[in-house]
């Protein structure tokens, strides 16, 4: 992560940080990367949700027909990353279970 940490990431990562909702986030991310730059940011994400679940990275492999090198990838990342995906699964499972169940109630 050194190697990210200079002017212009710092920059570009608080810009993320001015994005308040889905839509401001997807275009933003429209503008800044080609749509196969967004489908395999998707694909990174969605196996590291799956690899958290507890799926195995074969089966992972087969359903989102990936490369097992790319799933063990990410298993890499987000077991000896930085964190980065720990931090977001683990927010959004925090979110998950302090929602109401009936909220309309």
């Amino acid at each position: 992560m050194e190697t990210l940490k200079n002017e212009n990431t710092t920059e570009l990562f608080k810009a993320f940080l001015q994005l308040n909702n889905i839509e401001e986030v997807a275009n933003f991310c429209a503008d800044l990367m080609t749509p196969d730059e967004i489908k395999e940011f998707a694909k990174r994400w969605k196996i590291a949700q799956q690899l958290n679940e507890g799926k195995s990275q074969r089966t992972i492999a087969k359903d989102l027909r990936l490369s097992i090198t790319t799933v063990t990838r990410v298993n890499k990342w987000l077991r000896n990353g930085t964190n980065g995906y720990r931090t977001v699964l683990e927010r959004i499972n925090t979110l998950h279970h302090h929602k109401p169940k009936f909220a309309g109630l």
